[in-house]
């Protein structure tokens, strides 16, 4: 996809939702860490289903902290993998209260040496909540950039490096979240909505014709 293609591609996608967000529900970059922690390999509904719960409760390093692993698994215990995702919660938790102060540091170093803190959900909270332009490549991302042939790559960190050369600058602190959405309600991974999307004279998949509206 050339230059002229990829500025088509994201205008478009800006076109319909000029303004897109994360579908997470958090208030501060604390609660979202700690749901982008809980959303890994569950849907955002599950967990804005128990964030809704915990929040209002203990929102902060030093009150999760205190509900203990054993006080913190009911409110999570519906989602999946909860055990460890209590476990690293509350690793991450004890960092953050004895190495920065309770806060959520701004840095990609301090913030993947978190427990449970990888390289997508880094850059998650660097974008969303700290307004870097950032690109995290979820299987959603991956798809969608490998699909339509706006960012080919093998591996998540290819696509992501791929995509940070190759979003126009003007579109690349968005491009995450129209990225996401657009694979999650259009460019689905069994049949595509071909039909429905706004981007398929410019996609480079070759079944769209064969593709589900």
């Amino acid at each position: 996809m050339n230059l002229a293609a990829r500025k088509a591609f994201f205008a478009r996608l800006a076109e319909i939702n000029p303004a897109p967000r994360t579908e997470l529900e958090y208030h501060t970059p604390f609660e979202l860490l700690i749901a982008v922690m809980l959303s890994a390999q569950a849907t955002d509904v599950s967990v804005n289903k128990a964030t809704r719960r915990l929040f209002p409760v203990a929102n902060t390093a030093r009150t999760i902290a205190a509900l203990g692993e054993d006080g913190l698994k009911p409110y999570i215990a519906h989602i999946g993998l909860f055990n460890s995702k209590a476990r690293h919660v509350m690793a991450a938790c004890q960092q953050l209260i004895e190495n920065h102060g309770g806060e959520v540091p701004r840095s990609r170093e301090a913030l993947e040496s978190l427990p449970g803190v990888g390289r997508k959900t880094t850059n998650v909270v660097l974008n969303t909540a700290f307004g870097e332009a950032t690109i995290a490549v979820d299987t959603h991302i991956f798809r969608v950039a490998n699909r339509t042939g706006l960012a080919p790559g093998k591996t998540v960190r290819a696509v992501e490096d791929a995509l940070l050369k190759r979003v126009p600058a003007e579109y690349r602190h968005d491009a995450h979240h129209w990225l996401i959405l657009h694979g999650r309600y259009t460019c689905v991974a069994r049949k595509p909505r071909c039909g429905l999307c706004v981007v398929r004279d410019l996609c480079r998949f070759p079944d769209k014709a064969a593709a589900s509206d």
